[in-house]
């Protein structure tokens, strides 16, 4: 499964929320969502809350942030 651009009536917007890290002035954040019912992580841009948004499968999603944060595989 590849990541996709989705539709705003895919990801619902609860589900939306901001990294702890991201200081809260929203100048240069992302928002991510889990989309339980299809078993992919959404990502969008805070800035463009209507903008495009990507989906990527969980557990690509899970290891990329292990990467991020060097956590051994």
């Amino acid at each position: 499964m590849t990541a996709r651009p989705l539709c705003q009536a895919e990801v619902p917007s609860p589900a939306w929320f901001k990294s702890s890290h991201s200081g809260g002035e929203g100048n240069e954040c992302v928002e991510v969502a889990n989309l339980h019912n299809h078993g992919r992580i959404a990502v969008r841009d805070s800035k463009d809350p209507q903008g495009p948004v990507l989906a990527f499968p969980a557990a690509t999603f899970t290891a990329f942030i292990d990467e991020v944060r060097g956590d051994p595989a």
